[in-house]
């Protein structure tokens, strides 16, 4: 079955205030709810995507390659294989017409592919409203629910990349954007802490609390840890590793001016980006007021709004949040929103790759593909 074609129904200007076009229909959903009636992922149709599932995993499956690619690349692909005939299901029509009435933020990492990221903001231009991190802010204050098919374009930890690919595909299409940045990286030539533990655990590196077997599980591992142990092993690994890891250029508190002068707003995502869930109170408090207090002297206003590290919301960082006057909290839930967010300090966001294929870019904004993704999951459990 052919899919209905997507409409474009609004358009943006610089500031992310949209004005209606003449083409009436959406193209975002929250896979969770339809007109605040819950649909849960069982209810997608389960015998024919349950069929489409184990044909899909019959074709791309799970381990790695004989050529050892690395498995990040090969989810990648199933990822986006599995985009490409969730356009094509019955349900997406349904999905993208209902998905209007939702909010969709947009968690990128960096731009690894300009030109795919250059066609995903095509789309948005096409397809959605693009807005500010104000316009959001202002909806909060007003209690105004923002424009059908919103989205909030966000980057989260910040590399080189936002400023030199992303922030001139921006600026081209008037579409705004917000940066949340690991303050003690701004203005030093340190990896992010999983990019170096990787790296050291391939060249020989090894701590007593980790079973390191294959790297690709090293994170895992890592990120469960209480964050003294994580640290700690991050120092036996930097010890014991027969290579040092190649520096990594990161952003400057100019950059971050520049950022924000060219319509990326800047947000806060803790000094170190530790997993909070695995911090004690004090370390919780450190990490966000410590962050805070950098970007309030390099931008010389304080920072509105954040992001949580790995995405899942924490009871005590909200407390910290609240005292320290943040407006906007951003979660990493593979979820669209309500058009007025109800929590402001736990807004969700949609996980998307500048490498996403348009296909698959388009079953993530409707809430299609979030919502297949929880199906799965609950059909394995």
């Amino acid at each position: 079955m052919r899919a209905l074609p997507l409409t474009v129904g609004w358009s943006a200007d610089r500031h992310g205030t949209g004005r209606p076009t003449d083409r009436p229909h959406g193209d975002h959903l929250h896979g969770d709810h339809l007109h605040g009636d819950h649909l849960r992922g069982d209810q997608l149709g389960g015998d024919l995507l349950h069929g489409d599932r184990r044909r899909e995993e019959h074709r791309h499956g799970t381990h790695l390659d004989g050529g050892g690619r690395h498995r990040a690349a090969v989810d990648t692909e199933q990822q986006d294989a599995r985009g490409e005939w969730l356009r094509f299901a019955p349900v997406q029509p349904l999905f993208r017409a209902l998905a209007a009435q939702r909010l969709a933020v947009l968690a990128y990492h960096g731009v690894t592919d300009h030109r795919s990221f250059g066609a995903q903001l095509d789309r948005l231009q096409r397809l959605a409203t693009p807005v500010s991190l104000g316009a959001v802010l202002q909806a909060v204050t007003e209690r105004r629910p923002l424009p059908p098919r919103s989205v909030l374009v966000t980057f989260d930890d910040a590399d080189r990349s936002v400023l030199t690919h992303a922030l001139p595909a921006l600026d081209a299409r008037g579409i705004p954007a917000t940066a949340f940045v690991i303050s003690e990286l701004i203005g030093t030539e340190r990896p992010f802490w999983w990019h170096e533990a990787d790296f050291l655990a391939r060249h020989g590196g090894r701590a007593r609390s980790l079973d390191c077997g294959h790297p690709s599980q090293l994170l895992r591992r890592l990120k469960a840890m209480p964050d003294p142990d994580r640290r700690r092993s991050l120092h036996e690994l930097r010890v014991s590793a027969d290579r040092r890891p190649p520096r990594q250029e990161q952003l400057t508190p100019a950059d971050l001016l520049a950022l924000r002068d060219g319509g990326v707003a800047i947000g806060n995502h803790t000094q170190g980006h530790p997993c909070l869930g695995r911090c004690d109170d004090d370390t919780v408090r450190a990490e966000i007021t410590g962050a805070h207090e950098a970007l309030t002297r390099w931008l010389g206003e304080p920072p509105i709004a954040f992001a949580y590290p790995d995405g899942g919301h924490d009871v005590r960082a909200e407390t910290v949040l609240q005292e320290l006057g943040y407006r906007l909290g951003f979660l990493s839930d593979h979820r669209l929103g309500p058009r007025l967010p109800s929590h402001p300090l736990q807004i969700s966001r949609l996980q998307v790759d500048s490498t996403t294929s348009t296909r698959r870019f388009d079953t993530i904004l409707s809430g299609l593909e979030p919502a297949y993704r929880r199906w799965r999951r609950q059909a394995v459990a």
